[in-house]
């Protein structure tokens, strides 16, 4: 069976043969372990990818997000980085007050998809394909912000902070209605919004003024055929009904951050569960029998009749062994 296929039973709770697997790699893990990963990436290959943009006009950046010094991202804010393989944080943002809103440029570059070379690239794979495009409008204002101007701004909300999110807003509408008519199979979105224990935001804020921006991203994908998609770090189960009320196909969460038990007895057979294992404490620092008890965990709590990918990141800290030992553990077990 096609990776394609697998996952799409997997989503639609269909009994697929197997669980499908999918790798998240930082480029500390390439520069501290290029052995130990090509052995993981060959023994366990992606059944899900992102296509290539294909770009006709490249966007606009000035140095590299994963070494140390500066990079400006195609919006035109900067972060610095002080750790190779991480990319860093806002220091001096953008717009330092909404007195600068006119110095928000849209990096339009990244409407110049060139939209056969993207259907050519589908059509010549059969793993399963996210579209180039990422909406994340609560970080792209904390880049834009720095995000302690953000919080404050989202305490007092200014009307320029909603224009700011009206202009945000309407291109990454642009973005996912140009991939949702490409040969992809699904589109994604992403924003952070937990901390360890809680939303960074009230649940009540969060409805009010970023659930129907999430609505329109996954009403565009499914008017068009096409699956979608979110990740989110942190604690985020207060908000997760609304993302199953809204449609969501698939959530990338840190699990063990929250009762997992407790997310299968509510949401089990609503939404597919898109990894992932503890990479803060288990991949780093746990035996490969406590990383397997994990997964075992994951699958017990949250699988029926599909309805879990097996994800996860290896990044910096991260033990290849424990990684290794994750994709073994679910191809252990049968679906």
């Amino acid at each position: 069976m096609e990776s394609r296929e697998l996952v799409r039973q997997t989503l639609e709770f269909a009994s697929p043969p197997r669980i499908p697997h999918q790798l998240w790699t930082l480029p500390w893990a390439s520069e501290h372990f290029p052995q130990e990963l090509s052995k993981i990436q060959a023994r366990f290959p992606d059944d899900i990818i992102g296509s290539p943009a294909f770009y006709r006009q490249q966007p606009v950046v000035t140095g590299d997000p994963y070494v140390v010094g500066t990079y400006t991202d195609e919006w035109g804010c900067t972060f610095v980085s002080r750790q190779r393989g991480v990319i860093g944080e806002v220091k001096q943002p953008l717009l330092a007050t909404w007195e600068d809103l006119d110095k928000l440029r849209l990096p339009e570059e990244e409407l110049s998809v060139d939209v056969e070379q993207v259907n050519a690239f589908c059509r010549s794979s059969g793993l399963f394909i996210q579209g180039g495009c990422c909406p994340r409008p609560f970080e792209r204002l904390q880049f834009l912000r720095r995000s302690d101007n953000l919080y404050m701004d989202l305490g007092e909300q200014p009307p320029e902070l909603f224009e700011c999110i009206h202009r945000l807003h309407e291109f990454f509408i642009k973005e996912m209605e140009l991939w949702a008519e490409t040969e992809v199979d699904f589109l994604g979105f992403m924003d952070d919004w937990g901390s360890q224990r809680a939303l960074l935001i009230s649940p009540a804020m969060w409805r009010k003024i970023f659930k129907p921006l999430y609505k329109d991203y996954i009403d565009i994908a499914h008017s068009h055929g096409k699956y979608c998609f979110m990740h989110s770090d942190g604690y985020i189960a207060d908000i997760i009904p609304d993302l199953v009320e809204l449609g969501l196909d698939a959530i990338n969460s840190q699990l063990f951050c929250m009762d997992i038990e407790s997310l299968g007895s509510q949401f089990k057979e609503k939404i597919t569960f898109w990894g992932e294992i503890d990479r803060q404490h288990l991949l780093a620092t746990g035996t490969r029998d406590e990383v397997a008890a994990a997964v075992r965990r994951v699958k017990e709590a949250l699988y029926q009749e599909g309805g879990v990918i097996a994800q996860c990141e290896f990044g910096p800290g991260g033990n290849p062994d424990n990684v290794f030992t994750v994709f073994e553990t679910w191809e252990k077990m049968a679906g």
